[in-house]
């Protein structure tokens, strides 16, 4: 099958460059022609909170070679990356869609490819952003009408999706895990390396640092767990950083960092912790779920949106009974109390289906039916 991909590549950095990455050398390792299309610019500047977009030298991308074509700004450059794609004669082009903000472009990309007979699949990670705003639900209605079909990798983003287009075909696929960062490192000399002391139960929070993430309810947590906890908050602030510091001030054990972490210091970060913990006041699924298991590391979760599917029910971690400080510190100590082996053998088990290989084989399945 001749796939096309138009998403983001390398250059551009972050976890939907990595997943789009892996799912191309897994389609192309089973035997599929695969081309890459890319962005010549993903979203303008002013919209952008982080640094920058595109990788640094502390990143260990995987390097595809991509066209850059698509402006997602100037509607000039989309019938233009539609011929383009289509001159390429695919059987498939495969999306990924995570913000209404795409849906003008890729929306109208998919319209004028289907217009000539090409199929087109879009991967969903939202569908109905995090944080709403009153356009958000036209705009992905639009784009997911656009589309041949779509794949969802959990069951809240299904929901939010046959909500706005139910007559789009779609499948649920649950999101593989990163296996790009190498092997997991020794834990003690890890927490050492991060400034840590080794004989404290380290919790990591990992990843952008946003309202709905929920680290200030992880801080308040910390005031309910005794001294033999330690957390390490690391990552890039989308937004004010100050009243996480104020809400660790005075407690040594809270080590925050505000910054972009490199791909090349990924392994340090998950080899030293004991449990990664995602205390989100919403969510659909977490990528961060499919680096810690990469590293055998077990998750804490608060019970919203996708997060009981991809982390209770395969047991892979622990649940806390609601979105409050109180309930994060309670599955966080129920955890160390008792679920330590279960949760390790669960995450085992678990590796052995959630490959990219087998997410591929289910979008080529996708394909062929539709």
């Amino acid at each position: 099958m001749r796939i096309a991909f138009l998403s983001t590549f390398y250059p551009f950095r972050g976890g939907i460059a990595q997943f789009n990455a892996n799912l191309y050398e897994a389609a192309r390792e089973a035997g599929h022609e695969v081309k890459a299309f890319t962005f010549t610019c993903q979203y303008p500047k002013i919209l952008f909170p982080g640094k920058t977009q595109y990788v640094t030298e502390r990143d260990t991308a995987k390097i595809i070679d991509s066209e850059e074509i698509l402006n997602t700004a100037n509607p000039l450059t989309w019938g233009r990356t539609a011929r383009r794609i289509a001159d390429w004669k695919p059987d498939v082009v495969v999306m990924k869609y995570w913000m209404s903000y795409l849906a003008p472009s890729l929306g109208s990309v998919a319209r004028r490819l289907r217009k000539r007979g090409i199929k087109v699949i879009a991967v969903l990670d939202n569908v109905i952003p995090h944080e709403a705003r009153f356009f958000d639900k036209p705009f992905s209605r639009w784009f997911l009408r656009s589309l041949s079909a779509c794949v969802a990798m959990s069951r809240a983003v299904l929901s939010d999706k046959e909500a706005l287009a139910p007559e789009v075909p779609s499948i649920l696929v649950p999101h593989p895990l990163y296996d790009h960062f190498g092997a997991r490192l020794e834990r003690d000399e890890s927490a050492r390396m991060l400034g840590l002391n080794p004989a404290l139960k380290t919790l990591l929070y990992f990843g952008l640092i946003r309202d709905y993430k929920g680290l200030d309810l992880l801080i308040e947590a910390m005031s309910h767990l005794d001294e033999s906890y330690q957390l390490l908050a690391a990552g890039e602030s989308y937004g004010g950083f100050e009243r996480y510091e104020q809400l660790a001030a005075g407690n040594p054990r809270i080590h925050l960092q505000n910054r972009y972490i490199g791909d090349d210091e990924v392994p340090l970060y998950f080899s030293a912790a004991d449990l990664c913990v995602l205390p989100y006041r919403s969510a659909t699924q977490s990528g961060i779920t499919a680096i810690a298991l990469h590293f055998d590391l077990p998750l804490a979760a608060t019970p919203v949106g996708g997060l009981p599917e991809s982390i209770g029910e395969p047991g892979v971690g622990v649940m806390a009974r609601e979105v409050s400080p109180e309930a994060i510190a309670e599955a966080i100590r129920s955890y160390f109390e008792g679920k330590q082996q279960g949760c390790r053998e669960a995450i085992t088990a678990f590796k052995q289906t959630a490959t990219w290989q087998h997410f591929s084989e289910e979008v080529v399945l996708l394909a062929e039916r539709i």
